[in-house]
């Protein structure tokens, strides 16, 4: 059985799409998903990156997308009354609904539900205590060590070469983006495009320029 690693952000909404498409891109694959709820801005910070929605034209056209790929999938998309938002206490209620910060399929869905349907304020308090209270986590979300659970899965994130979300891990592969899922699929199926050597030969080719921030 494959174990995959699901790095993820409600924030985003290619998480959520890739969310969606998971289980059916895998269909008929013996596997495992462990979702990792991840603070998605500390990941940036790391390496020095703005997301999508904050640089002008990039985040128009990135709302435009993902309610044009939602369609074309047959996924239920609303953009949230303002984006981007505050994901920390959506995150700690994820990592609150687990013993060890990886929350199982139906929490990370109800979040991202809450998020991504019904074109409502993400971040609105009332909505939140209504959705921390149906989903009745383990623990509290100001808990020090939901706290540190969700730093560490950031942290661990990054140590592994995480530079956004979604990204998959496989093994010592990561494989980032909605985009990427054929491609997950073809590694489980042990494709020969992703033997070892090949992996690795992209390593070698040099940069021929660099740009001063």
């Amino acid at each position: 059985m494959t174990t995959i690693t699901f790095y993820l952000d409600f924030i985003s909404p290619y998480a959520y799409l890739a969310f969606e498409a998971l289980p059916k891109q895998l269909m008929g694959i013996s596997h495992r998903v462990e979702y990792r709820p991840i603070l998605f801005g500390a990941v940036l910070n790391h390496h020095g990156h703005m997301g999508p929605a904050e640089i002008p034209g990039k985040r128009e056209w990135t709302y435009r997308q993902v309610l044009w790929q939602a369609k074309q999938k047959g996924v239920q998309l609303d953009m949230p009354l303002a984006h981007p938002f505050n994901p920390l206490p959506l995150l700690r209620l994820a990592v609150a609904c687990s013993d060890g910060g990886a929350p199982n399929r139906y929490m990370c869905e109800t979040i991202f539900c809450h998020v991504w349907q019904g074109g409502k304020a993400a971040d609105d308090v009332e909505r939140f205590n209504k959705l921390m209270e149906g989903l009745a986590p383990k623990r509290d979300v100001q808990d020090p060590d939901v706290k540190n659970q969700l730093k560490n899965n950031t942290e661990r994130a990054i140590a592994k070469g995480v530079f956004g979300v979604p990204t998959f891990a496989i093994d010592d592969k990561l494989f980032w983006g909605l985009d990427a899922l054929p491609m997950l699929r073809q590694y489980i199926e042990k494709d020969p495009l992703f033997d070892e050597a090949q992996w690795q030969s992209v390593e070698a080719i040099k940069s021929g320029i660099t740009r001063k921030p």
